[in-house]
């Protein structure tokens, strides 16, 4: 579990698409160094968010650390997008013992979003992001002044045009230098992941509905609980 509060920017520094070592199991691996800040107390089998993405430290040193990376996780995030050399956000796994900011993000991308609009205001800078059509359905769980998760960070979602499958977001001049939002153009792929608590609320009045429960049984049952 995580916040979506990025602790820091780190550097890729190797990208293996068959690694054959021990660490590497025969598949894709990301290491990613400028790393040290995130890796004073870190354990082989640690998650660490890779954009947003929950992945498993698989070695580590004191600057950089690998993680595999498994198809189905390629297919869903930008992550084989990256070369050597981008910036990507890092977020270790949620600390008991620290304050809960940001919002609760399980490092499980939805899918993509694509960047359309890129317009400043003031110190401020407005993002707009529009889902894939084939993706138009989450677009149920993006709704206005609610959580989302973008390339690993907490922000709060503006505007959103069902019709056009867009959603907007505003970032500040502080969170615009501590993450890799504004290294991106227009065109760019960003990591979703909406809100988990939207998932659960509509699965349940969905649920409620398709067993011939009704609102009306539903309300009740949670009056009840």
């Amino acid at each position: 579990m995580f916040t979506g509060l990025v602790e820091l920017m780190g550097t890729v520094s190797n990208i293996q698409k068959q690694d054959n070592t021990k660490s590497g199991g025969n598949g894709w691996t990301i290491t990613v160094s400028n790393a040290a800040e995130i890796l004073t107390d870190c354990h082989l089998g640690d998650s660490i968010a890779i954009n947003g993405t929950c992945l498993t430290a698989t070695e580590f040193d004191t600057d950089s650390f690998k993680v595999g990376v498994a198809p189905e996780t390629l297919r869903c995030t930008n992550l084989g997008d990256l070369k050597v050399g981008d910036k990507v956000n890092l977020e270790r796994a949620m600390d008991s013992n620290k304050r809960f900011g940001g919002h609760m993000v399980q490092g499980h991308v939805d899918n993509t979003v694509k960047i359309v609009e890129i317009k400043p205001e003031g110190n401020s800078i407005w993002y707009t992001l529009q889902m894939d059509q084939v993706d138009q359905d989450k677009m149920r769980y993006v709704i206005p002044k609610g959580f989302i998760c973008l390339d690993g960070t907490s922000l709060t979602v503006c505007d959103v045009n069902d019709d056009k499958r867009t959603f907007s977001i505003m970032m500040i001049a502080h969170t615009q230098s501590h993450v890799i939002m504004t290294t991106k153009k227009i065109g760019d792929r960003v990591n979703v992941e909406v809100d988990m608590l939207a998932k659960y609320a509509l699965k349940s009045l969905e649920d409620a509905i398709k067993n011939n429960q009704g609102i009306e049984a539903l309300v009740k049952r949670v009056l009840n609980a």
